[in-house]
């Protein structure tokens, strides 16, 4: 076990001690009595400043009868803030070293004994120990209605699209991810930052940057530059065929969305043609690339190839989804 972090006695030239005007926060003193050391393989940079918890949590809008699912529980700081305020939560971490910490940091809504919880508070906090990307999210019970995360950078856009894939229970999210990835979920068609993070979660959701955050709320200090981002579900999860589609059509960014989505391994021969005529019926340049294609345009086209291809299960299914919208 490393030797733990003491913020009373660590050399300020240490890059794994946290900065002596974050003494007392409850993030620092938990990196303390547990010897926990940011690892940088995982991605982990701990909040320490309790007003940027403030602001995510008003930023959530959270309702008593949210159930919120949080990927990337950490030191346990932002998890209490959502306990407290929902009627249930459930906790994502990969790191088997962080699981006691989070465990003090939850003990009261585990085993219901929080102020003012009452009868039935037992239970309503669950902590799953595990890989977020890998673990079925869609076993949860009860479902999350919201995601509020401060998320690991390396998976921040991963965990994001397979909540809006797969969760369709969750109506909101507010999300801690690196500024870049957040800009690409709302870019706009056209621009250089739009591509299929984009596309794919505007099937589903409205997407806007809420606002900026200082790169000193974390401990370790990032190299990058973070923004909370916000999404409200607007659409149900998009079929599985449109977002294959849509991942196609960026495959091959520089070239014509048409010949990029043919050469998808396993794409028919005829794929081209038919994308084409689907391009030629929706009145779009037959050379149009992929990011100047709005997200719901995305839809049209994967309809219109079908019926080009006579693949009336797609039609059927594309149909469908409109009508749920």
């Amino acid at each position: 076990m490393s030797d733990p972090i003491d913020p009373d006695t660590a050399s300020p030239d240490d890059p794994a001690a946290p900065p002596a005007s974050d003494r007392g926060q409850s993030s620092i003193r938990r990196m303390r009595d547990y010897a926990v050391r940011p690892k940088r393989d995982l991605g982990q940079n701990f909040l320490v400043d309790d007003n940027i918890l403030d602001v995510i949590v008003r930023l959530a809008e959270l309702r008593p009868d949210d159930v919120a699912l949080e990927v990337g529980g950490g030191l346990g700081v932002l998890s209490e803030h959502l306990a407290s305020r929902v009627a249930g939560l459930h906790v994502v971490e990969l790191d088997r070293q962080l699981e006691d910490p989070l465990r003090e940091a939850l003990g009261p809504w585990l085993d219901g004994s929080a102020a003012g919880d009452g009868e039935g508070a037992a239970g309503r906090v669950q902590l799953h120990m595990g890989d977020a990307v890998k673990l079925d999210l869609s076993t949860l019970d009860p479902a999350p209605t919201v995601m509020v995360s401060n998320l690991p950078y390396s998976v921040g856009a991963t965990v994001i699209l397979q909540t809006v894939a797969n969760l369709p229970h969750v109506e909101r999210w507010v999300a801690m991810v690196q500024r870049e990835v957040g800009e690409r979920f709302a870019a706009t068609p056209g621009t250089k930052a739009y591509g299929a993070p984009s596309a794919l979660a505007q099937l589903s959701c409205d997407v806007r940057v809420l606002r900026a955050v200082s790169r000193r709320v974390f401990w370790p200090v990032p190299n990058v530059d973070s923004v909370l981002v916000g999404l409200k579900r607007v659409r149900p999860p998009a079929p599985a065929a449109v977002r294959r589609f849509v991942n196609e059509a960026f495959l091959h960014r520089r070239k014509a969305l048409a010949r990029s989505v043919s050469l998808a391994p396993g794409a028919p021969r005829a794929r081209r043609d038919a994308i084409r005529t689907a391009l030629e019926a929706l009145d779009l340049p037959l050379d149009v690339r992929a990011e100047r294609v709005p997200a719901l345009s995305f839809v049209d086209l994967v309809r219109a190839t079908a019926v080009a291809e006579e693949d009336h299960a797609t039609v059927a299914t594309v149909d469908a989804w409109r009508a749920t919208g």
